[in-house]
């Protein structure tokens, strides 16, 4: 659902004669939305339940798909991703959320998938999305993202449910946690910069390093499946470390990483590699963290990812504001700084997040 818009955005424009800026809104309204409905879900989850939260999600994005593909001017075109963002916010919290229905042992095995499985999208849905669009339309390569998601809607009907407390959460009940609303920050912070150069890496490449078009779209693939490589295996790395020292040294190292790319970089061979070592650390400290954030308000996981989806889609927008504000005056070496500093921020933030596994380790 996110993922589509990047290889169709300007044969929208086209379509719709609107400049690609106006038809990039499309991602604004689609965070502004999940973060509003967000709050409902972290609400009403335990209610709900996890397979139907799925459900939901998984027939409002195909709903959704259908709209996108029949929007005949710019307005309705971007109304219609006001579903999309219902159905990422259901469906993306519910992801995370039903990684409490594994026995705890099993939780770092378990979202390490789920997370690698946000990466696998970007690698799966680009190509198959820019070939329907060059070859058929863009409104056809809406097909795509719809089959997904009917795939998530027929899943949800084998999905385990996940225990809850009987009463739903209130906000501020979630929020009187001092540990839960720092690990907010982190996930906020985090996200910020960490999406921001997803944004803005594209550019890099093409404008900086003169990179094609097409050989970009193969760098930026080739950094999301290093992040597929090591979430898949966070697993292993969350049962022998601790999982705070995991955010902490991958924020610490992606700070450090991200500052080279942007300031020192002058050849393409090594900002691909150093753009894979990030897509490294990213896949170690998402999964580390959303196993962090299962824990800190007891029986109301669900509610937590919630927040989580909530505090990602603000990243979302907040680092594509501030990154472009950045480029568009000082320039990328100092979003290579900005950047850095979110991250070690969230670094900082995340020593202050209780985590009880670690507790249950002490002799």
């Amino acid at each position: 659902l996110m993922a589509v818009l990047a290889p169709t955005i300007v044969a929208i424009g086209d379509d719709l004669g609107a400049s690609v800026g106006a038809v990039g809104q499309a991602r604004s309204l689609t965070a502004g939305v999940a973060i509003a409905s967000s709050a409902l879900i972290m609400a009403r989850i335990d209610a709900v339940g996890v397979p139907r939260l799925l459900a939901l999600g998984g027939a409002l994005g195909v709903v959704a798909c259908a709209a996108v593909a029949a929007s005949p001017t710019l307005a309705v075109f971007l109304a219609a991703h006001a579903l999309t963002g219902l159905a990422f916010a259901c469906l993306l919290s519910a992801g995370f959320a039903g990684v409490a229905a594994f026995p705890p042992e099993r939780r770092p095995w378990a979202i390490g998938y789920v997370a690698a499985a946000n990466a696998l999208a970007w690698i799966v849905v680009n190509p198959s999305v820019g070939a329907l669009t060059e070859g058929v339309s863009w409104r056809a390569a809406q097909a795509v993202p719809a089959a997904i998601a009917l795939a998530a809607l027929f899943a949800a009907r084998s999905a385990a449910p996940v225990p809850g407390a009987p009463n739903p959460p209130r906000l501020r009940t979630l929020f009187a946690e001092g540990t839960a609303r720092r690990w907010i920050g982190v996930e906020l912070t985090a996200y910020g910069a960490w999406t921001a150069l997803l944004t803005f890496v594209g550019a890099f490449f093409i404008t900086q390093l003169g990179v094609g078009e097409a050989a970009t779209g193969w760098f930026l693939a080739a950094g999301a499946g290093a992040y597929f490589v090591t979430s898949t295996r966070s697993g292993a790395l969350a049962n022998r470390i601790p999982r705070r020292r995991l955010v902490f040294g991958a924020a610490v190292l992606m700070a450090a990483l991200v500052a080279v790319l942007l300031n020192v970089t002058q050849s393409v061979v090594l900002a691909v590699v150093l753009f894979c070592l990030v897509g490294l650390a990213a896949g170690v400290r998402t999964p580390a963290s959303g196993g962090l954030g299962l824990e800190q308000v007891p029986n109301h996981a669900g509610a937590m990812m919630g927040a989580r989806t909530a505090a990602t889609q603000f990243g979302y927008l907040l680092g594509a504001v501030v990154g472009g504000a950045v480029i568009a005056g000082p320039g990328f070496g100092a979003l290579g700084f900005v950047l850095a500093s979110a991250m070690l921020l969230s670094a900082w933030l995340v020593l202050g997040v209780h985590d009880p596994l670690e507790r249950r380790a002490e002799p």
